[in-house]
């Protein structure tokens, strides 16, 4: 049931509820022996394909902390990985009850790469959500437009 503050956009064939209960299903085989923080995405490629719990979008935790992946990171590598890099929508979910779940800085500015108008449905445990873009949660930001084209002074690799 979507945040009564904002009234959710239709996403394609897919109504963000179903986006948001793949993320769910998702959140099941997050791997956190460490923090006990499950949380799933499912993101909505241009072209229809959702890459959600099938696909194992979950956090995957890392005794060496750093080298842990969250779940949206994790979705939209796999979606990457297999040739899409146009996006709709993602949708967020923890076992969090009373707070809407929100990417961490890390993951904004990944998302951002992407576009700064990818719908976000942060998400309860109950399937409530609230629809935010990307811009909203990382304003001011920095994307592939902002490098400039042509040659790189630094290095010998080009941008």
């Amino acid at each position: 049931m979507p945040d009564s503050k904002l009234m959710p956009r239709c996403i394609s064939d897919e109504h963000p509820e179903a986006l948001v209960r793949k993320s769910q299903e998702a959140r099941n085989q997050a791997y956190c022996p460490y923090s006990k923080f499950r949380v799933g995405a499912a993101v909505l490629a241009s072209n229809g394909t959702v890459f959600d719990a099938l696909k194992k979008c979950c956090n995957v935790e890392n005794a060496c902390y750093t080298a842990g992946l969250c779940a949206e990171r994790t979705a939209i590598s796999k979606a990457v990985s297999e040739g899409h890099t146009s996006f709709k929508a993602i949708a967020i979910t923890s076992d969090l009850e009373d707070r809407f779940t929100s990417p961490c800085g890390a993951c904004r500015q990944f998302m951002r790469e992407f576009g700064s108008q990818l719908d976000v449905h942060l998400s309860k445990s109950d399937g409530s959500y609230k629809l935010m873009t990307v811009e909203e949660l990382l304003p001011y930001s920095f994307g592939p437009e902002d490098l400039r084209t042509g040659e790189n002074t630094v290095g010998n690799s080009k941008l």
